[in-house]
């Protein structure tokens, strides 16, 4: 049993008492036993251990390989274990973070990708319309997304190869097959569902069934999306790889971080009206790194749909809900040239793209009581050269 003691939190470590994420790991010397951890600082606390030492009500679902026993088992549990988790920090046991492997935390049952940044809507669509006006006359009325590919939802860290496919550029007579030229990132915001749903999510029920938030970089092979994506939209340009945090970040650390969205600009229909909701905005603040240098800082305020509108349009037709759905917010951008989500927008459609061997991190961070700093856990991949056929 590990008895490593966590150092004593710096002000403002964003992995304190406050924020306490949840994810999967396994140790060098029982790697084929995955089991359920939560980070605090620099430390791993083995939640199962500690749930089982402690005689916890709740050991069982901490002792599961994945996160998806707990997140199935409803709000009041999420919040009794969390309680539970910081009477736990005073004894352990912890595990160095530095010696542990991380994995995805949750089995993804669906994903879904949004496209809630107006800033980010206008900057493409004025790229890839600029004869038209820039957002499509459905936008502001309802929030675009579409059905992503589950099982290439990927743990942060793990490398993404260069996809290859059909594209072709504007002058060219007939479409190529090759890899992508135009390889980018998008740094989003996702949401993992817990307690399933047989039809609609209304806005007041969406802390009944959110259990938690992580950071996403849903890659895009630009010029595949480009050729590909009339009149259905993405597809081989998104489905090789969206890298997910190894740290599920529960919701309910962000009640100080609840901001009101942007001003709506068109009436919206009663399901998605959020006037006289709790604010649904949340103030996490992205930082987006290229080999190290920072190019990007978006804001993920600046949002004009939020996650609580996403789900009850996402359901709003009878679509069921399922414990492990997870949704991405889209790409985040906002209104200044040094807050936009992706390369697409930073290099106005003109590159460079992402080459073989660039690591791109992200990492955020939210406000929190007493001026502390909710963490969320960082997202990292490096791209690899493409597969021959």
């Amino acid at each position: 049993m590990p008895q490593h003691s966590p150092r004593e939190l710096p002000e403002g470590d964003p992995f304190g008492a406050d924020t306490l994420p949840y994810g999967v790991f396994t140790t060098a010397d029982a790697p084929d036993r995955p089991r359920i951890g939560v980070r605090y600082g620099d430390s791993v606390l083995d939640a199962s251990a500690a749930a089982a030492a402690h005689g916890s009500a709740h050991a069982a679902l901490l002792d599961a390989p994945t996160l998806n026993p707990l997140l199935a088992a409803g709000r009041p549990v999420w919040r009794a274990v969390r309680a539970e988790v910081r009477s736990w920090l005073a004894d352990g046991p912890f595990h160095p973070l530095s010696e542990v492997t991380l994995h995805l935390p949750f089995e993804v049952a669906d994903y879904v990708d949004f496209y809630s940044s107006e800033h980010h809507a206008t900057n493409v669509g004025r790229i890839f319309r600029p004869n038209d006006a820039p957002l499509t006359p459905n936008w502001k009325h309802l929030p675009i997304g579409y059905h992503g590919r589950a099982g290439t939802v990927v743990v942060s860290g793990t490398d993404v190869v260069r996809p290859r496919g059909q594209r072709k550029a504007p002058a060219d007579a007939l479409p190529t097959f090759g890899a992508s030229l135009r390889l980018d990132i998008e740094a989003e915001v996702g949401f993992v569902v817990g307690t399933p749903a047989d039809g609609p999510v209304g806005l007041a029920d969406f802390r009944d069934h959110v259990f938690g938030v992580c950071l996403v970089n849903d890659w895009s092979a630009r010029d595949l999306q480009a050729w590909e994506y009339v009149p259905l939209g993405p597809f081989l340009g998104k489905s090789f790889a969206t890298s997910a945090s190894a740290w599920i970040t529960p919701l309910d650390a962000f009640d100080e971080a609840r901001t009101a969205p942007p001003e709506r600009t068109h009436p919206l229909l009663p399901y998605l009206d959020d006037s006289a909701a709790e604010p649904g905005g949340l103030d996490v603040r992205i930082e987006v790194k290229i080999n190290g240098e920072t190019v990007s800082r978006p804001p993920f305020s600046a949002m004009y749909w939020t996650a609580a509108q996403q789900l009850a349009h996402m359901t709003v037709n009878g679509a069921t809900l399922r414990t492990g759905d997870f949704y991405a917010s889209g790409t985040v951008s906002g209104p200044e040239p040094d807050q936009l989500g992706c390369l697409l927008e930073l290099t106005a459609g003109k590159g460079p793209w992402l080459e073989d061997g660039d690591e791109v991190t992200l990492t955020a961070w939210a406000p929190g009581p007493g001026g502390a700093r909710i963490g969320l856990g960082e997202v990292t991949g490096r791209i690899l050269p493409a597969r021959d056929a």
